[in-house]
């Protein structure tokens, strides 16, 4: 691995760009209320009427950000995202769709060196992005990290957690199980209607990262769609649920010896009832098909306009809750993940943490595209918990048969 390129002499710490989108929005505000006092940080968009008016609002939280710097960067001009990149040790993005938007600030930041923490969860795209900029980042010495929201930190730190509380070096099988009651945005709209639009480029993608990445010496890791089925240790119907969450733990699991010789992992909704799930399972099939037309697609994504969101009181009613079964060594046992509104004021703290994370934490040696578990791992968790998201054990026992599960 090419050792880091020496950013202390940067002007930024870390700079969040997107800043006056909807979760931007969230992020500066959390920024404002939570970063150290001796963070350099800055707001970048394209519009800087808008970040100055997100300013005035930051600085009634905090007087001291009316000096925050303010950025002008457009993705369409891959100069001016050069010049962001190499202007902050830490570059943090909500600007999405991340296929549309989002290739080249991460060529910007490979390039730089710069540390870069995004929201997609959009598996081609971050296949994407590690055919073409993983090499130039690991020469650079940049930490390339997706998914640094709901999707992907609760099940990535919550399986490490899981994993971490069950015996080393034998066989492990975690199945995770996700529920909410939060309402979505018109971006998570937009992406989710992008991402099943294009089944095609997704395998594709797929196969080319597949080709590269190397595979870990004499252990397997796996993450399986699954099957649905009724579990009683959750008590509730199992969905398999086809996001890019499993497949950031299963590159986790590749990058760390402590998932042991043989590991598993399958990423479920969990339903009460069984019509639900049912319900549930047709309804998404049909959005997904719709997705194919575009006329179709551009009339749902115009339901829920990009830069909306729910509002105050809509979020803090909202909650999640992502439970681990975990198995291995003849031991079992039960963790749960959980916050309040997932999508963005919790997605906001996590995106915050993360970039303050890596501008500051004392963290394992790494560069290239890598998952918040391998980049982070202790440091993200301990943050997030001092935020107040819950890591906890909700059970442990020995297996019932004394064996793994299949």
């Amino acid at each position: 691995m090419t050792a880091r390129q020496d950013t202390a002499a940067r002007a930024h710490d870390v700079v969040l760009f997107g800043a006056t989108g909807f979760v931007g929005q969230l992020t500066a505000a959390y920024l404002a209320r939570n970063a150290p006092a001796d963070c350099r940080w800055a707001l970048a968009g394209r519009d800087r009427a808008k970040l100055a008016r997100l300013r005035d609002r930051l600085a009634a939280i905090d007087p001291a950000c009316s000096g925050l710097p303010l950025l002008c960067a457009d993705t369409e001009d891959p100069g001016s995202l050069r010049a962001l990149a190499a202007s902050t040790r830490v570059l943090a993005t909500t600007v999405g769709p991340y296929l549309t938007y989002g290739d080249p600030l991460v060529a910007a930041c490979a390039e730089a060196g710069t540390d870069y923490a995004d929201l997609t969860g959009e598996a081609e795209f971050v296949d994407r992005t590690y055919v073409r900029y993983d090499a130039a980042a690991r020469a650079s010495g940049a930490r390339i990290v997706h998914a640094c929201g709901f999707d992907c930190v609760p099940p990535d730190l919550g399986v490490r957690f899981t994993v971490g509380l069950l015996p080393s070096g034998v066989p492990l099988r975690v199945d995770g199980f996700v529920r909410s009651n939060a309402a979505v945005s018109g971006g998570t709209l937009a992406s989710a209607l992008t991402v099943a639009s294009r089944p095609l480029g997704m395998v594709r993608a797929a196969r080319d990262r597949q080709r590269l990445e190397a595979r870990p010496a004499g252990r397997t890791v796996r993450a399986p769609l699954g099957r649905p089925y009724r579990n009683g240790a959750v008590r509730a119907w199992a969905v398999p649920l086809p996001t890019l969450d499993p497949q950031v733990v299963a590159r986790s699991a590749a990058g760390l010896e402590q998932y042991g010789p043989d590991f598993r992992y399958r990423h479920f909704a969990a339903v009460k009832w069984l019509p639900v799930a049912v319900g549930g399972a047709l309804g998404a099939g049909a959005a997904c098909a719709v997705a194919q037309l575009p006329p179709a697609r551009r009339w749902l994504s115009g339901r829920l306009a990009p830069g909306a969101g729910p509002d105050e009181e809509r979020r803090a009613r909202s909650w999640f809750s992502l439970r681990f079964v975990g198995e291995g060594g003849g031991r079992r046992v039960l963790t749960e993940v959980a916050g309040g509104d997932p999508g963005y004021d919790e997605t906001a703290k996590i995106l915050a943490e993360s970039a303050l994370s890596l501008a500051f934490d004392d963290l394992p040696a790494t560069s290239g595209q890598v998952t918040t578990a391998v980049a982070m791992g202790d440091a993200l968790t301990g943050r997030l918990r001092r935020a107040g998201i819950t890591f906890r054990v909700v059970a442990e026992s020995a297996s019932p048969s004394g064996r793994t599960a299949p």
